[in-house]
């Protein structure tokens, strides 16, 4: 059994990872830190587990064996590079960082500390991607010409309640998020392409504040130049209301469609409904087996990596208005 500590409720997931956690017959919720403590201390009571005010003081306790982090994505290198200091496995929300660099330094912490480190990926476990990713290997698709991702919802759109809708107010704060809609909901549909197209060499993206009440991008898309020869169109939005989660891989011997939770297929001949029975541990599970040494985690490091060298990259090229070679990112 894993004593894990919770750091943070700035997150909009951090209550379903409590919900995983308590769920998971491995991890035992054992104690709260949060950057606001009137926040943590409510959340503890909530949990009857003891609220620390002082990070160290927590990470510090023998009995704490990791922790899952959900703070503003901006306290990711300093909450994550600590815990590992102290020899304290980590789960933490996507993204794991705004930059090339702030990625490196916690995953050198993450290296010396030996211990585990797992970011929430969880589409990469879902039936869809690995019907899609199974299809494409198979080669049913021929060779993979475009890849589209469009995943949006209307988390910014004005309500009665709320001028900045469903969304927390945080969220729309460039500073704690590094980004807006891309470099959080948009994160989903890069790291499926990066899977699924393979390495990307080159982007363009349009980040667009829609509202003067936004200092972050609440609508966007991205042109991708993949080094396979094909083309990405990745879209994101906090403005669309009833827009489907759509995946959709074109080839020059077939097409697959993923509309939601549907998967179809076309290669020759008829629509079909792909149907395999195929699975994966969501990204919890995989993280205590890892610690565990049950199971080897299907996401890896580079997924992590690539996300990060992506979302810099999209940054990068809508500040300046130019097409961005990820080599230049990397290597900067």
């Amino acid at each position: 059994m894993l004593n894990v500590a919770l750091l943070s409720r700035w997150h909009v997931h951090a209550n379903d990872y409590a919900q995983q956690a308590k769920a998971n017959d491995g991890i035992q919720i054992s104690a709260v830190w949060d950057e606001e403590p009137g926040r943590g201390k409510q959340w503890a009571e909530e949990l009857a587990v003891p609220f620390y005010e002082d990070l160290d003081a927590l990470l510090s306790q023998s009995d704490i064996d990791a922790v899952i982090v959900d703070t503003p994505t901006n306290m990711h290198k300093e909450v994550i590079v600590k815990a590992a200091q102290y020899k304290k496995h980590v789960f933490t929300e996507k993204v794991l960082a705004i930059t090339v660099d702030d990625y490196q330094e916690i995953m050198k912490a993450i290296e010396a500390a030996g211990v585990e480190l797992m970011v929430s990926l969880p589409r990469l476990t879902e039936d869809y991607y690995l019907r899609a990713q199974k299809v494409l290997d198979e080669g049913l698709l021929g060779t993979l010409t475009t890849i589209r991702c469009r995943y949006a919802h209307n988390g910014a759109v004005p309500s009665e309640n709320s001028a900045t809708g469903w969304l927390p107010p945080h969220f729309f704060d460039k500073e704690q998020c590094g980004g807006g809609a891309l470099i959080d909901l948009g994160a989903h549909g890069i790291y499926l392409s990066n899977r699924l197209a393979g390495p990307a060499r080159s982007l363009s993206a349009v980040l667009q504040s829609t509202s003067d009440q936004y200092e972050v991008d609440d609508n966007a898309a991205v042109l991708v130049d993949y080094q396979s020869g094909a083309i990405g169109i990745l879209e994101t939005s906090f403005l669309s209301s009833g827009s489907p989660f759509l995946l959709e891989l074109y080839g020059t011997e077939g097409t697959l469609i993923v509309e939601d939770e549907s998967v179809r297929l076309r290669a020759g001949g008829e629509w079909k409904e792909v149907t395999d029975p195929v699975s994966a541990p969501m990204p919890m599970e995989q993280w205590v087996q890892a610690i565990n040494k049950t199971a080897e985690p299907s996401l890896k490091p580079e997924d992590f990596y690539n996300l990060t060298v992506m979302n810099q990259a999209a940054a990068k090229s809508n500040e300046t208005g130019e097409r961005v070679l990820l080599e230049d990112i990397i290597t900067k």
